[in-house]
């Protein structure tokens, strides 16, 4: 329903760049469970990933200067790819042991860690009641257009 009285307007600057791939994934769309939610992200967390519609982390390319870039801006956690944990033994020891590095698989498992706190998520028979609704509104407007 917050489709009706709310808008949201994603902003990508200079999003025709080209870029090394789509690591900003789980970045975007904690930002936008955030803004959803009014749950602020951490501002000593920080993430990449590719995210498939389902909500399952991705690999991706460049960890290396990520972590790097990460620990030169002062960030404490980064979360990473469970498929990228193999690349950790390409970064320097300093900067691993200054990082907690945590792999994830699961959107669910980046927004446990980089959201200050845990969003309520809907009741199962709220979500079933949802669904069904909209299965009956999208059949009878089916029967009914034909």
């Amino acid at each position: 329903e917050f489709h009706e009285t709310q808008d949201l307007h994603i902003h990508i600057p200079e999003g025709a760049t080209p870029k090394d791939g789509p690591s900003a994934g789980i970045g975007m769309c904690t930002a936008i469970v955030s803004v959803l939610t009014g749950i602020p992200v951490r501002a000593d967390v920080a993430m990449t990933g590719e995210i498939t519609l389902r909500g399952q982390v991705l690999p991706i390319g460049g960890l290396k200067e990520k972590l790097l870039a990460a620990h030169r801006g002062g960030i404490k956690t980064v979360l990473i790819p469970e498929e990228n944990a193999r690349d950790l033994k390409e970064i320097p020891d300093n900067i691993k042991a200054d990082l907690t590095i945590k792999t994830v698989k699961w959107i669910d498992e980046v927004l446990a860690i980089a959201l200050a706190k845990q969003p309520i998520p809907l009741a199962d028979d709220v979500a079933t009641t949802a669904k069904a609704l909209k299965s009956d509104d999208a059949l009878e407007e089916r029967v009914n257009t034909h």
